[in-house]
């Protein structure tokens, strides 16, 4: 028998198209561990107002971030993917998506047809949060094959050398007046209901920064990404960088450590809207470290990581 490794992302539409993109925001918004409104309130909202509003100026968005290679975050994930299966050669590791293709659970009972008795599960998110994580653990549950879970890798001191690494170069290279760590939001309920993100969040900010040659009273955390009316987590990354604006800081390094692969928010929201409200409130400076993509440390990182969760398994 082998051993299975899945690495699992968020997801992409199949083309930058508005059907596609629709179909795709119609998965992803109906999952309930996003959007926990319940289903006959949720529903008529979503088909009858959000999708038609949406659905065409997402497409717009994706075709700016669309490359030759297709969906970054698609595209990114696979060169992780091989690059795992590299360095476990006796392994059988595989990618699927949240939402869209390769499905999580149909991957799954491939690998199991293929010979794997026990697959590692291993969502690309370091920080759990029931809008990531636990959604992708739900899928792979209706599998049916043996699992072993990797819920959160923020932690591992491994992960923060590396992201700690990355900022230092890029802090080092020019003058900033401040370093955002800039993390996908999510709805302030979740939190009061007890889901451990922020505290994640704001201990990733703690764990890399005493990493850092950087003065603490220059590091800031902030959350990005809002959707709806309701309150999610602040600070906003936009507000924050208007009013470091205001405060005389214009030189502003951006590192978002929620996301492994560039995407639609560190492309098209960070690079395009969050620089343009920057500019246009008078800042000079705007730079995004990028994520892991296809770092090959990050890819290394990861295999151990697995091997050292089959090692406990056995032990």
């Amino acid at each position: 028998m082998q051993q299975g490794l899945l690495l699992v992302n968020l997801g992409s539409p199949a083309s930058p198209e508005t059907a596609d993109v629709k179909s795709y925001l119609r998965e992803f918004l109906s999952d309930q561990n996003v959007i926990e409104m319940p289903r006959a309130v949720w529903q008529p909202i979503l088909r009858g107002i959000i999708l038609p509003m949406r659905s065409w100026r997402s497409a717009t968005f994706y075709k700016h971030s669309w490359t030759k290679s297709g969906s970054p975050l698609i595209a990114y994930t696979q060169i992780i993917t091989d690059q795992v299966q590299e360095l476990l050669p006796k392994w059988n590791v595989k990618m699927a998506m949240t939402y869209g293709q390769p499905d999580i659970v149909e991957t799954l009972q491939q690998m199991q047809s293929d010979g794997c008795d026990n697959v590692i599960l291993l969502p690309l998110f370091p920080q759990y949060t029931q809008s990531s994580t636990k959604s992708i653990i739900d899928q792979a549950e209706k599998s049916g094959v043996n699992l072993t879970t990797i819920k959160r890798f923020y932690q591992e001191p491994t992960y923060q050398k590396i992201l700690a690494e990355k900022i230092q170069a890029e802090w080092d290279a020019d003058d900033y007046d401040e370093l955002f760590f800039s993390y996908h939001s999510i709805p302030t309920a979740m939190v009061k209901h007890g889901d451990p993100y922020q505290k994640e969040c704001e201990q990733t900010t703690a764990g890399v920064s005493k990493l850092l040659k950087i003065s603490n009273d220059q590091i800031k955390t902030v959350y990005q990404s809002k959707f709806g009316p309701l309150p999610w987590l602040k600070p906003y990354l936009k507000n924050a960088l208007m009013q470091a604006v205001q405060l005389g800081k214009r030189n502003i390094l951006i590192v978002t450590p929620s996301f492994v692969a560039d995407c639609l928010e560190t492309i098209e929201e960070d690079n395009v809207q969050n620089y343009q409200t920057f500019k246009a409130t008078g800042g000079d400076k705007f730079k995004i470290v990028p994520p892991m993509n296809s770092d090959a440390k990050f890819s290394q990182f990861l295999a151990d990581l697995a091997v050292r969760n089959v090692q406990s398994e056995v032990s």
